[in-house]
C-alpha cells in the first residue's frame, strides 16, 4: 500500500479526530514530510481534510469520496479480503465486472465508480450516472446456482438494499417487482444482474449484480424527463451517513443472503416491503398490453397474478405498471 492510501486509511479509521504529523508517521514507519505530501496529494484528489497546528490533520464529517479503504472499515470481517476497485469515471460498472469475471475475478470482487458515462438499466435503458451523487455498484459473484435460481439474486439484492436503508437511516423503502426501489412514491434505486450459465449443467458460471442508487441527487439535477418519477435517498437535505458507509453495509448484507440462498430467509421480507401486491396493473407480454391484479409473489420471485377472467399466472420477468385509481 503506498503512503498516501496507508495514510488516508489512518485517516478514515480516525474521521473527524485529529492525528499528528507525527503520529502518522511513527505509525507508518516514514518520514513527516512523506506524510505532509501525502496529505497534499489526497487534499488535491478532493478530499477534505483539516489541518490544525499543534493538533494535526482530520478528514472531515463531511468528505464523500469514495474509496477502496473508505469501504474496507465498514465490510463485516467475513469479507475483509474481497477484492475492491474504485474508478473515478467508468463507463458501466457492470460492463468492467463483467470483463473482470471473465479473467477470472473472484468471487465477491467490489467495483464502484464515482460517475458512469454510459450506465446500463434494464431493456438496455441509460441510467443517469452523475459525478459524486450516487452509487454506481457491481459485485462479481461465482454462487453454487442452478441458472433457474438466478432471479432470486436480485430478489435478495432488492431487500438488502431496504435493510441498509432502513439500518442507515430509519427511512423505510419500498419494492417494485422485479428490481425497482422506491422511496416516497419516486425511484430511487434499480438493479441490474447479468448471468452467464453452464449450457451443459445449467449453472451459473458468474453473475454480475449492478446496482445504481440516487444517494443524494437534488431535484433539479434530474433531467427533466426523471424529475416527477425519480428521487433520491438524501434529496435536498444532507446526507447523513457517507457513501463508503452505505456500500459497505450493503455489501455485508448482500454477501450474508447469497452465501446461502434460500428464500425462506428474505421471501417474506420481500413481499412485506412489495408496492405491488393487492395493486391492478398492466404489464406486456409478446407486444400486447394487458391487465391484472397481482396478489402474491412465488417463491422463485415471480409475480403472482390473476386477469380480468380470474385466471391466475405467474410473470418471470418483464416491466409492470400500477395503475392508480
Amino acid at each position: 500500500m503506498s503512503i498516501k492510501l496507508a495514510v488516508l486509511q489512518m485517516l478514515e479509521q480516525q474521521r473527524t479526530k485529529h492525528l499528528s504529523g507525527q503520529q502518522l508517521a511513527l505509525v507508518l514507519g516514514v518520514s513527516r514530510s512523506a506524510v505532509w505530501k501525502a496529505i497534499k496529494a489526497l487534499q488535491a484528489e478532493g478530499y477534505s481534510i483539516a489541518a490544525v497546528p499543534n493538533l494535526g490533520y482530520a478528514l472531515a464529517a463531511t468528505s464523500d469520496l469514495l474509496s477502496v479503504e473508505g469501504i474496507r472499515l465498514y465490510l463485516s470481517p467475513a469479507y475483509q479480503g474481497f477484492t475492491i476497485t474504485s474508478y473515478k469515471t467508468a463507463t458501466s460498472t457492470n460492463l468492467l465486472a463483467k470483463g473482470m469475471a471473465l479473467a477470472g475475478a473472484k468471487n465477491g470482487s467490489i467495483i464502484v465508480a464515482e460517475e458512469q458515462t454510459a450506465g446500463k438499466g434494464r431493456f438496455g435503458r441509460a441510467f443517469f450516472s452523475p459525478a459524486q451523487t450516487g452509487i454506481y455498484l457491481s459485485l462479481i459473484l461465482r454462487p453454487d446456482l442452478a441458472i433457474s435460481q438466478a432471479a432470486l439474486v436480485t430478489t435478495a439484492a432488492a431487500v438488502a438494499i431496504c435493510r441498509t436503508i432502513a439500518k442507515l437511516t430509519n427511512l423505510a423503502p419500498r419494492i417494485k417487482w422485479v428490481n425497482d426501489i422506491f422511496l416516497n412514491d419516486k425511484k430511487i434505486a434499480g438493479i441490474l444482474t447479468e448471468a452467464v450459465s453452464n449450457m451443459e449443467s445449467g449453472m451459473v458460471e458468474y453473475l454480475v449484480l449492478g446496482i445504481g442508487l440516487n444517494f443524494k441527487t437534488t431535484t433539479a439535477e434530474f433531467p427533466p424527463e426523471l424529475q416527477e418519477l425519480a428521487g433520491a435517498l438524501f434529496q435536498d437535505n444532507a446526507p447523513t451517513i457517507t457513501r463508503n458507509q452505505f456500500i459497505g453495509e450493503l455489501c455485508n448484507n448482500i454477501f450474508a443472503l447469497i452465501t446461502n440462498l434460500q428464500p425462506e430467509y428474505f421471501m417474506e421480507e420481500y413481499k412485506s416491503l412489495s408496492l405491488v401486491l393487492n395493486s391492478d396493473i398492466s404489464y406486456v407480454l409478446n407486444g400486447q398490453e394487458f391487465s391484472a391484479r397481482a396478489i402474491d409473489i412465488a417463491q422463485d420471485g415471480g409475480l403472482i397474478i390473476e386477469n380480468l377472467q380470474g385466471v391466475q399466472s405467474t410473470l418471470q420477468a418483464g416491466e409492470i405498471t400500477i395503475r392508480r385509481k
